[in-house]
This record gives C-alpha cells, sequence and structure tokens, in this order.
C-alpha cells in the first residue's frame, strides 16, 4: 500500500474517531458551559423573596399547554455534520494553539522571558541529576534482579516443553502464570528497591521527592505492561510464549511494541508533568502532543512495513485449519488487519488529544481487556482442540463389543467443538466491544432479554447433550445385542431384522422429539405445528393408502417372522433371497443376480424356504424292465454313500424315505423318495443325491430310460407281416469292422454280381427304437 493509498485511509479512519467522540465533547462543553447558570440559580435560592418568585414562575408554566418549538430554536441545535465540523474546528485550534504556546515557551526560554517565572535552573539541574540517579539505580536493580530469576525462567520453560503428565495447552498456561508472577516480583523487587534509594541515598534523607515518585510509578506501571507482552511474545524462553509463532518474530513484535509503550508511557507520565512543574505548562502540553504524534508516527510506519508479511503469515495459519469458519476469518482478517491496527491507533491519537485527562488510562485499561479476551479465548480453543479435539480411541475390548462407538464419537466431537469454537468467538467479540464501550456486555445480561437468551441457549444446549447421550447409549446398546462376538453370540435373522427396524425408528422419534422440545425452549408455539402435522399425516394416510398398506403389511410379516434378511422366499412370485427388509417393502435377489423390490401391499403369500428344516424331493424314473427292488436298493445305498460324506452329513435330519412307485410313466416306471435336511442345505444335498443316484444306477447296470417310439407295420388276416422293405444306403463298415464292400481275406467279388447284403429282406418286421 503506497502512500498515496494511506492518506485518505487515515483521514477516513480520522473522521470516524472524532465522530465517535463528538457526542461526550459535546457534553462535557455543556457541562463546562452551564457553570454560571448553576451559579446563578444557587444565588436565586438562597434568597427567600427570589425563590419564591420562582417557584410561583414554575408552576405558571407546568399550568401553561406546551408550545411548539419556533424556528429559531430549532436551528439553535445544530445538526450532526455541523456539530463534527465545529469539533473537528475547536480540536485544530487547540492543538495550534498548544503548538503556539510551545514555541513561545521555548523562545522565552532562551531569551529570557522566563527569568521572572518559577523556573531556577540551579534547581532543575540539581532535580535532573537526581532524577538521573534514581532512574540508574532503579533498572541497575531490575536488570540484576532478572539475572537472577534468568535460571527459574530456563527450568519452568524446559518443563514447559518437555514435562509429562498435562496437555501440552494446560501445561503451556501454567508454566506461563508462573513466569508472570516471577516478572511482575522482579518489577515489584525493583520498584521497591528504587523507592528505597529515593528516600534514603538520594536528596533528602526520608523524603521521597516527586520527580522520583514521577519516575517510579511509571516505572512500575510501564514494566507490568512489558511483563504482559512478555506473556505474548516471549523472545528467549521458547515454553513461555502464549502466540504459536518463532522466536525472530516474537523478538521482532516485542521490541517495537515495547518501545512504542516506553515512549508514551515515560513521556506523558514524567517528562510532560516535569516540564509542567520546573518550565512551563504550555510547554508541557506541545511536548505531549509531540509525542503522541510520534508515536502514531511511529505505530502508522510499522504496521504499513510488516502489512504483507503479517498477511502471509495468517494465511498459511488459514491454509492449516481443519474448520471452514476458522480459516475463511483467517482469511478475511489477513487482509484487514492492518485497518484495524490503524484504526486503533488513530482512535488512541483522537482521544488523547481531545481528553487529555482521562484518555490514557481508558485507551490503556481497553487494550488489556481486549488482549486480555483474545488470548484467553485462543487458549481455551486450543485447550479442547487437544483435549477432545484429537481422534478418539477406544480400548481394544470395547470396539469389540460396540464396533460403532467410536465412528460415532469421532463424528460428533468435530462438530460439537465446530459450535463451542463458534461461542467462544462470540463471547470474545462481546467482550471486546463492551471494552471500549460500544456495548454494555454487564447491562445486557442484567437485563431480562440478556438472561432469557442465556438460559435458553444453555437449555438447548443440555438438551442437545442428553439426546445425544441417549442415542449413543441405546444405539450402542442395539449394536452390542447384534455383535456376534458378545452377548449371546451370532443373533438369527429375525432379531437383526428388527433390532435394525427398531434402531432407525428410534433415530427418527428421537430427532422428531429433540427438535419439538427445542423450538418448545427457544419459545416457539409448537400446538399449532403438532395440530398441522396431524393434518397432515390425516391427509397422506387417505392420498397414500398404497404407502399405509405396505406399511401395516410389513408390521405384520415382521411380527409373525414371516421372513428375514439372508431367507430363501418366493414372494409375489419371484423367488430369490432376501437382502434388505423394511417396514415397506423386501429387496430380493433372485438365481439369476436379479435384484427386485417388492412392496408389501402385493404379497398374498409368503413361501419361506428357510424355517426349521427342508425336504428334497426326488423322483426317478427306471426302465419297465428293470427289477423296482433292485432299484431301491441303489437308491438307499446311493443315500448311505451321501450321508457319510463329510460335506453333506451335517445337513442330513433323518433316513430316507421312499414313498415308492408313484407313476407308471410313457416311458419309465417313477420311484419317489425324500431327504430331510437342514433348511438351505437342501438344494444343494439334492444335487448330491442326484449325482449318486446315476453311479450306481450305471454300476449296477440299471438304465434310467429316456422317450422311445415303437414303429408297428399292421398284420393281415391271416397273421402274416407284410414286407418292410429296408435299403441300407451307406454302410461304412461291415459285422467284421471292414469297409463296406470289400471281400473277406481269400474271397473275391465278381464283377457284376450283386452283394447279398445289399439286397432287401422282404422277412424283415419288428421294432426300431427313435430318438425322440
Amino acid at each position: 500500500m503506497n502512500s498515496k493509498r494511506v492518506l485518505p485511509l487515515l483521514v477516513g479512519w480520522l473522521l470516524i474517531a472524532l465522530m465517535a467522540i463528538a457526542a461526550p465533547a459535546q457534553a462535557q462543553q455543556a457541562q463546562g458551559g452551564d457553570a454560571p447558570a448553576h451559579s446563578t440559580l444557587a444565588d436565586l435560592l438562597e434568597n427567600e423573596e427570589t425563590r419564591q418568585q420562582l417557584i410561583d414562575q414554575l408552576r405558571g408554566m407546568a399550568d401553561a399547554p406546551a408550545a411548539e418549538a419556533t424556528p429559531e430554536e430549532a436551528a439553535a441545535s445544530p445538526s450532526l455534520p455541523r456539530q463534527l465540523a465545529e469539533l473537528t474546528s475547536r480540536i485544530a485550534s487547540d492543538i495550534g494553539g498548544q503548538f503556539g504556546s510551545a514555541v513561545e515557551a521555548v523562545g522565552d526560554l532562551f531569551t529570557g522571558g522566563l527569568e521572572d517565572s518559577t523556573f531556577d535552573t540551579a534547581a532543575f539541574t540539581s532535580a535532573t541529576i537526581n532524577l538521573g540517579l534514581v532512574i540508574l539505580a532503579t533498572l541497575v536493580l531490575f536488570l540484576a534482579f532478572r539475572r537472577l530469576a534468568k535460571p527459574l525462567f530456563t527450568g519452568i520453560s524446559q518443563w514447559s516443553l518437555n514435562g509429562a503428565g498435562l496437555t501440552p495447552v494446560l501445561r503451556l498456561v501454567i508454566c506461563v502464570a508462573l513466569a508472570a508472577l516471577v516478572d511482575v516480583l522482579v518489577v515489584a523487587l525493583a520498584y521497591v528497591g528504587g523507592n528505597l534509594v529515593a528516600t534514603f541515598a538520594i536528596g533528602e534523607t526520608g523524603e521521597l521527592s516527586t520527580r522520583a515518585s514521577l519516575f517510579l510509578n511509571a516505572f512500575l506501571v510501564i514494566e507490568l505492561l512489558k511483563a504482559a507482552l512478555r506473556v505474548l511474545f516471549s523472545s528467549r524462553y521458547e515454553g513461555l510464549r502464549l502466540l504459536p509463532i518463532t522466536a525472530d518474530e516474537a523478538s521482532y513484535w516485542n521490541r517495537w511494541i515495547a518501545r512504542l509503550i516506553g515512549l508514551v508511557g515515560y513521556g506523558l507520565m514524567v517528562v510532560v508533568p516535569l516540564i509542567n512543574v520546573y518550565i512551563a505548562p504550555a510547554l508541557g502540553q506541545g511536548v505531549g502532543t509531540l509525542i503522541m504524534f510520534a508515536a502514531f508516527v511511529y505505530a502508522v510506519a510499522v504496521v504499513m512495513k510488516n502489512r504483507q508479511r503479517l498477511r502471509d503469515a495468517i494465511n498459511e495459519k488459514a491454509d492449516r485449519a481443519t474448520m471452514a469458519a476458522t480459516r475463511v476469518s483467517l482469511q478475511l482478517f489477513a487482509r484487514t488487519w492492518h485497518l484495524f491496527a490503524l484504526a486503533y491507533f488513530v482512535m488512541v491519537l483522537v482521544v488523547t488529544l481531545t481528553r487529555p485527562v482521562d484518555a490514557l488510562p481508558f485507551v490503556l485499561f481497553a487494550t488489556l481487556k481486549t488482549i486480555a479476551a483474545v488470548v484467553v479465548g485462543m487458549l481455551v480453543s486450543s485447550l479442547l482442540t487437544q483435549t477432545i479435539g484429537r481422534r478418539i480411541t477406544l480400548s481394544e475390548e470395547l470396539r469389540r463389543k460396540l464396533p460403532l462407538l467410536e465412528p460415532r464419537l469421532n463424528s460428533y466431537v468435530p462438530n460439537a467443538l465446530r459450535v463451542i469454537r463458534t461461542l467462544i468467538l462470540i463471547v470474545v467479540v462481546m467482550l471486546v466491544l463492551s471494552a471500549w464501550g460500544a456495548f454494555d456486555l454487564a447491562g445486557w445480561y442484567a437485563s431480562e432479554a440478556g438472561r432469557g437468551l442465556v438460559g435458553k441457549v444453555v437449555s438447548v444446549a443440555m438438551i442437545l447433550m442428553i439426546a445425544i447421550g441417549a442415542w449413543l447409549g441405546l444405539a450402542s446398546l442395539i449394536e452390542h445385542k447384534l455383535n456376534p462376538e458378545t452377548g449371546k453370540g451370532e443373533p438369527d435373522a429375525r432379531a437383526k431384522t428388527l433390532l435394525t427396524l427398531f434402531r432407525n425408528a428410534l433415530a427418527i422419534a428421537l430427532i422428531t422429539m429433540t427438535a419439538m422440545i427445542v423450538l418448545a425452549e427457544i419459545g416457539i408455539n409448537i400446538g399449532p405445528l403438532i395440530a398441522g402435522a396431524g393434518v397432515l399425516g390425516l391427509a397422506i394416510g387417505f392420498g397414500a393408502q398404497k404407502l399405509v398398506q405396505d406399511i401395516i403389511t410389513g408390521i405384520f410379516i415382521q411380527v409373525e417372522n414371516a421372513m428375514n434378511t439372508g431367507d430363501v422366499v418366493t414372494v409375489g412370485g419371484i423367488t430369490g433371497t432376501a437382502e434388505r427388509l423394511s417396514i415397506r417393502s423386501v429387496g430380493i435377489r433372485d438365481l439369476n443376480g436379479t435384484y427386485h423390490i417388492v412392496p408389501f401391499s402385493s404379497v398374498d403369500t409368503v413361501s419361506n424356504y428357510m424355517r426349521e428344516f427342508g425336504y428334497h424331493v426326488g423322483e426317478y424314473g427306471i426302465a419297465y424292465r428293470e427289477s423296482i427292488d433292485d432299484a431301491i436298493v441303489a437308491l438307499r445305498e446311493a443315500f448311505d454313500e451321501l450321508a457319510g460324506d463329510e460335506e453333506h452329513k451335517m445337513n442330513i435330519l433323518a433316513p430316507l424315505e421312499v414313498a415308492g412307485v408313484v407313476a407308471l410313466a410313457d416311458s419309465s416306471v417313477n420311484i419317489r423318495v425324500r431327504i430331510k435336511t437342514t433348511p438351505g442345505t437342501q438344494w444343494a444335498t439334492g444335487r448330491a443325491f442326484n449325482r449318486l443316484v446315476k453311479l450306481h444306477f450305471d454300476a449296477r447296470g440299471i438304465e434310467i430310460p429316456f422317450p422311445h417310439t415303437t414303429l408297428y407295420f399292421g398284420v393281415g388276416k391271416e397273421g402274416e407281416a407284410p414286407p418292410a422293405n429296408l435299403r441300407v444306403m451307406q454302410q461304412p463298415f461291415d459285422i467284421d469292422g471292414r469297409p463296406g464292400g470289400q471281400p473277406r481275406s481269400g474271397e473275391s467279388s465278381r464283377a457284376g454280381e450283386e452283394d447279398p447284403r445289399s439286397r432287401p429282406n422282404p422277412a424283415f418286421k419288428g421294432d426300431f427304437d427313435d430318438e425322440d
């Protein structure tokens, strides 16, 4: 930012500061202007006759009707711009008069114009020497005590950095408090030592001079301020610095702020009073004004010099922030921090020039309150972050019993921390505004509205904490029941379904009840809301009958335990595994992998293949020429082999049931058997049994027939069969396995002789199997 932009900015801040103090200044002026009137009124009241006349006039004015203000009276109260212009003109005149008086006093000092005044050169020289000795002795004592306390500071700093047993922020706060106490003790000892030296060693014994008292009081105030500054910017001891900055940065800011405090403090509290006493009050006022202007210029120069550097540092801290609100706030502060600093120094300058009597204490205490509020807010936020802001890790046993408790806590705690940080920020802003008189925090809290708002915030926080605690407890209890490693082992499918539905219903009920209670607590009438919700529910019930039917049917299906997740069912004409079961519908995955959602309103029958036990029912056909008893023996042998198999024997619950011959089919005699199995294994058991049946039938030569057709050529009246003319169109091999048409060894085929194997057989008749 160049000087062309700084000058209008400073002028703007100056106008704002003048507007802020215009009203108090006008009030003070009015009070000062009313002094003669007060004196006249007191004289009137002392005389009995004039007092009676005044009483009669006041009664007459009370009985008379109120008259409207005349234009002259209305014009007598100037507007705000006019008041601001008059105040600015008066301040400029005062400053000009102060400088003129100071120049005149300096000229009289060198030209001898002050000979008739109270200025005594010899007394001034002696007082200066004595004051210098007091200053030297006090500073030497202070440095000596600081040197003696250095090992103590070093030990406290090392414990702050490397100690154990407490969180880092809490350990830092304790160490900083101890170091600050030692620092204050050092300042107090130096102050007492300076008083002793000034009283008994310098000047008249047993008497403390005014000039020494001025310096010692200023030394006490300024060094205490510097001690508070070292709490924030301790450059020599890493473990005693509250602000998270480097040692070089801390040394830089501590150095220039300490210079500014020393310049203003010693200048206004020592130099100006001494000039007023020993030289001239006009010169003292001028020197005080020069000191404030010099401090203002110095502060503005330092702020503008470090504007970009501090902006980059704040942006780096913003990039490391985890909360979006904190990141945005820091980025905004990085862009505007120098404006706040300039506004602060302009305000201090204007207040000091316009209200020189009480400006310095007001600014000092307001600044200390602001720094204290900001630092305490930062420490509390950091302490909360280090205490509960880290990832919460539960014990292995607790994670085994409650597997979802740790993720829930790690999702709730950061959100709660964000809310707490927001509340801390609001409180800090209110304290800062109250420190500068822009907001009466104590009065607001004492009012009914303030107490009511704070009470509502606390009540809402308690309600939310109770609701979250109830949800964590009940949800953890449900998860404990669902966890196969705890409770009574692996819960059945019905328990899983019902507990899952209960957990969802519990979440909805808790959210609804908490919302209603919070709304009622903040003053919103929830009666119409409940009535409206009832009417809306009734309207939804009429308009969504299908949905209501889904829910009612789903409730009865769950109560009757008709099916659970993982069951193989037939619902609505769809057979598959129930993967998801809600209060309104069921999700089924069929054999092809297709996922179906079946609403309960379309369910008439639920066929569950997973209840208690299952059956494999098989029908096996044999040829008509086979022995039925042999086939049954083969079926039993196949079952015995299946029952001895390690993979399937635990799934078989009962011996083989042979129902016998159930059908004489077209091509086969069908025998039915049944195998009782555990639920869900009947299909795998049936497939394994079918394999063994085929192997045992093949071993015994039992034919498993396939459909065939009988060719009938008819019979004559005499019982003879008509000839069936058959011709072999192609015979690649003869009976001996030789290629067709080739003679045996030692035989020859005569040319033109017909092969008898190619002639038709007129006497052939019979049945031919033909594959269907």
